[in-house]
């Protein structure tokens, strides 16, 4: 491997860590029971955690490279958790656009995941997803390519989907546009539960209008989710220096 390709892997390799790390500073992550995953570099394998670690634990150092078809290339000394590279591997084959994928299942985004319509827009955060955001019906554990495939169908052309009873597959073309759709789809799933607990009249905004604002939020930055990033990132690197002086 080049030195110029051995950077840019160990410079993704860091950022999934740090993905990790936020997931967990968040309180978005599911013991270890989810998993995130950044596409490697020119090749058809991907980064993802050892199974059994807690997201706090996740360095670059520990990541495993495993190909789509799930065979381990590096990190074969850590235990790999199935429904990994099911559902990483489909999507990255299918989309090449991807280049990193959240799995995750918060209370609030399985919530509302399942009930029927799913995500409405009845809040700003909400409005990130409108018209942008695909279902896929539950079918327990992914645990073969068939349902690894349904699962990239069903994505099909959109960076986020719910899965029904089960959680959301968020992806990104780069880790931090993931960061970003998580982040804003966890608070809209809040926020929906919390307005459907008033049994209150809801406020929805007319269709041009939504149109207009998710347009408007996606198109905010040109580096979508970047300005975000490098404020989670200093968060997570003064917390490691708090936790190192104690």
């Amino acid at each position: 491997m080049s030195s110029k390709l051995e950077n840019v892997e160990s410079t993704i390799k860091k950022d999934l860590a740090c993905a990790y790390q936020i997931i967990s500073y968040l309180g978005l992550d599911d013991h270890t029971y989810t998993h995130l995953s950044a596409r490697a570099q020119n090749s058809n394998s991907f980064y993802i955690y050892p199974f059994g670690m807690h997201f706090s634990e996740v360095h670059e150092n520990c990541l495993m490279k495993v190909l789509f078809t799930g065979k381990i290339i590096e990190g074969k000394e850590y235990q790999y958790n199935k429904t990994g590279y099911v559902i990483h591997g489909a999507i990255y084959q299918k989309r090449l656009d991807v280049k990193a994928i959240f799995h995750l299942h918060t209370p609030a985004i399985i919530a509302v995941a399942s009930i029927k319509g799913g995500l409405q827009p009845i809040s700003q955060w909400a409005l990130h997803f409108y018209n942008r955001i695909s279902y896929h019906k539950y079918d327990s554990l992914a645990l073969n390519f068939e349902q690894g495939g349904k699962i990239a169908d069903d994505l099909k052309d959109n960076f986020v989907m719910m899965m029904e009873n089960h959680g959301a597959v968020i992806c990104g073309r780069t880790i931090w546009e993931a960061m970003f759709y998580t982040y804003h789809l966890e608070q809209a799933c809040k926020t929906q539960c919390l307005i459907l607990s008033m049994n209150q009249p809801i406020n929805l905004p007319e269709e041009e209008t939504c149109l207009k604002a998710a347009s408007d939020l996606l198109s905010f930055e040109e580096d979508i989710g970047m300005r975000d990033w490098q404020v989670w990132k200093r968060l997570i690197d003064s917390n490691c220096r708090l936790s190192r002086r104690k």
